[in-house]
């Protein structure tokens, strides 16, 4: 197969940079303004491309395309509900999209986590509506009913009326939806998106969550949390294709951390595909025969990474079909084992794709030893496709490349659709890079390492800032940083490394598990000694170390603050979890994490040893952010204060704790923050 050379049509989001002006360095507003084009997706049918448009970087606006006609302007929807910030098909010719808004609620007028009134609120909220292609009217699935009820779960706030439980892709007007209103009952309904006419098809209970449905449509799998003996487990009930009865599959429990979830259906209605471990180190994918409960094979393992799901065919003649299995290395992969999906998987990459480099590799769970290929510059993905994959969405990212768009059609035209953030030049940026080191007791530590571009900066070493990444139970990968930081920072000449120290999820069970009860003891080890190892390799300059960090991220940070180490210069907390006191309460609040996440939390308390501050630190946090109260930062700061300890503070206006919750300027001001703080702030003469 051979791309034909691509059509550039940016659908006026910008010109293309001049090839013979000198690239300009890029400016924070470059990294933090709205995406020129983003959350690009093709309608079932083929017919339309839907995506989020901003002209100016501040406003987003939904954009209709017709795929007849790409050089035609597009059908622009505004919503004057509030902030946009997500758009996709629902059907060929309906819209989902997502909107955010400040929301402040009274004292025990909403529900909480499991029931329980909660103290009043000042956050966000997130709602969903459905439109058609012209934003004739803006709908909720379900009507509201009464009082709309308040949903808080793990910090994302959202009001919401119905949960979809599917598309129902083979069905051209319908989806499948559980009531979540307001003295709703979790009934489920099929819902016409056309009409908003609602059928129930099955009573619900709070008793059952996370329903699925097989290829033909029909629920056939739920969750349910029960105790047995005093241990807390979760039971996967699957309905029997021929009886409709429910019966229990397998059950696990909280306190062992190794769940099992049902991934996929399979056209033989007898057998599912889960994820599981098997008592390994990675998570595969494999066949599960529910007749006998119990796993047959392996439908997809690797050895160095975890595999985390599954592609399947829409197209109604193979519909459910497997074409390829989701895998998490450096960057977020898909094995095909489809010859055509892969065909065009190898001719994209051909056409667009940087090169990948080999990386001899020491699996971290494991010890065993290969070589493998990371995307340094960018890697090319299938981010969307019509049902019979006659076209596609093609998005070309990485560490050194903000989102490209593309059109692919019939498998051979390539049309560029837009840059997200076409006033960066791309060679102005550093170059990232999968690297591993030991930690002091010989565990190897993933990272990613991205150095200033050399053409500019010279060899180094380079003043570095160790950006532990937010959670824990998290990790980062080799793509685009959404919040700018770490390439705005390696374009003006810093070294950033980002560890992913123990403690960190999707790189096997024993680096995850090894940060149990280690938060800001072994965890921190990690960091400091990720710091050791480009001193080693002449990267960073010991005199000009920094750590940065947001959430959990901003807790290392803290406690690195504490910790005599000598290794940093300063450290920057963004709404950093200061009180570890204030987690620990939060998991044992509900009664899944208290056996789950609960004994896994404990070391090094920032806020009771406040005065103990090594170097100057800085804290930033948003008032309105709901999932680390900002209480802990002012706590942290008044004691800094009272101690008599260098410390910068800086609240930012109605900016929650999600990057969802944070608009253009709220990230520009707190990278804006970051940045001069580090240039004054850090220590005399700057980093």
């Amino acid at each position: 197969m051979v791309l034909s050379a691509f059509v550039a049509v940016f659908l006026s989001i910008g010109a293309a940079q001049s090839a013979l002006a000198a690239p300009a360095l890029p400016t924070i507003k470059d990294f933090t303004a709205a995406p020129a084009i983003s959350d690009v997706s093709v309608s079932p049918d083929g017919k339309h491309i839907v995506a989020l448009v901003s002209p100016d970087g501040v406003a987003e606006d939904i954009a209709v395309w017709s795929t007849a006609d790409l050089t035609a302007k597009p059908k622009l929807i505004g919503s004057t509900l509030a902030r946009i910030v997500g758009v996709r098909f629902l059907k060929n010719d309906r819209l989902l999209f997502t909107d955010v808004q400040t929301y402040d609620a009274e004292p025990g007028l909403d529900m909480g986590v499991e029931g329980k009134e909660i103290k009043g609120f000042h956050g966000h909220i997130s709602q969903s509506y459905v439109t058609d292609l012209s934003g004739s009217s803006f709908d909720r699935i379900l009507a509201p009913k009464g009082v709309e009820n308040f949903v808080r779960a793990k910090g994302v706030n959202a009001i919401i009326d119905a949960k979809i439980i599917s598309n129902l892709p083979l069905d051209p007007r319908n989806i499948l939806a559980e009531d979540q209103r307001y003295d709703g009952k979790n009934d489920i309904y099929l819902v016409d998106v056309y009409t908003l006419s609602t059928t129930k098809v099955m009573a619900g209970t709070d008793r059952f969550v996370n329903y699925q449905v097989d290829l033909k449509g029909v629920v056939r799998a739920r969750q349910t949390v029960d105790f047995e003996a005093g241990k807390l487990y979760i039971a996967q009930q699957v309905r029997d294709a021929q009886t409709g009865a429910w019966e229990e599959v397998f059950r696990d429990y909280a306190k062992d951390r190794s769940l099992r979830d049902i991934v996929s259906f399979t056209q033989d209605p007898n057998v599912v595909l889960i994820s599981s471990t098997e008592g390994g180190d990675k998570t595969g994918i494999y066949e599960f025969d529910l007749k006998q409960k119990k796993v047959i094979e392996p439908a997809f393992q690797h050895r160095m990474f975890e595999a985390n799901g599954v592609v399947i065919s829409h197209d109604e003649k193979d519909y459910g079909r497997v074409l390829g299995f989701r895998y998490e290395a450096d960057t977020p992969k898909v094995y095909w084992v489809d010859q055509r999906w892969s065909n065009v998987a190898k001719a994209l990459d051909q056409a667009l794709a940087d090169p990948t480099t080999p990386v001899d590799w020491v699996d971290p769970g494991t010890d065993l030893h290969a070589t493998i290929t990371e995307s340094p510059t960018s890697s090319v993905t299938i981010a969307s496709q019509s049902h019979d994959g006659k076209y596609m969405i093609i998005v070309k990212s990485g560490a050194k490349q903000p989102e490209q768009y593309y059109l692919l059609t019939d498998g051979s035209k390539l049309t560029a659709l837009g840059k997200s953030r076409p006033s960066i030049n791309p060679e102005t940026l550093g170059d990232t890079h999968l690297v591993e080191y030991p930690a002091r007791d010989g565990l190897m530590i993933p990272a990613f390492l991205t150095t200033p571009p050399k053409t500019t900066y010279g060899p180094g070493p380079y003043p570095t800032l160790i950006e532990p990444h937010g959670g824990p139970w998290a990790r980062d990968y080799m793509g685009w940083d959404v919040t700018g930081w770490v390439q705005y920072f390696a374009s003006h000449g810093y070294a950033v490394l980002q560890p992913q120290f123990r403690g960190s999820e999707g790189w096997g069970q024993k680096l995850w598990r090894a940060g149990d009860l280690e938060w800001g003891q072994r965890m921190a080890d990690d960091n400091d000694d990720g710091v050791k190892y480009l001193i080693s390799k002449g990267i960073a300059d010991p005199k000009r170390v920094a750590i940065f960090g947001y959430s959990y991220g901003g807790y290392a940070a803290l406690a690195a603050a504490i910790r005599p180490n000598g290794l940093y210069q300063c450290a920057i907390s963004g709404a950093g979890a200061g009180d570890l006191r204030e987690f620990v309460y939060t998991t044992t609040d509900n009664r899944f994490e208290r056996e789950f996440q609960r004994p896994s939390v404990g070391g090094l308390n920032p806020l009771a040893q406040a005065p103990e501050v090594q170097i100057p630190v800085m804290l930033y946090h948003g008032d309105r952010d709901m999932t680390v109260d900002i209480k802990e930062s002012r706590e942290f700061v008044a004691k800094l204060r009272a101690a008599g300890k260098s410390v910068e503070y800086l609240e930012i206006k109605d900016m929650g704790h999600q990057y969802v919750f944070w608009t253009p300027a709220m990230a520009e001001q707190g990278l804006t923050a970051v940045d001069h703080y580090l240039h004054s702030g850090c220590k005399a003469g700057g980093l």
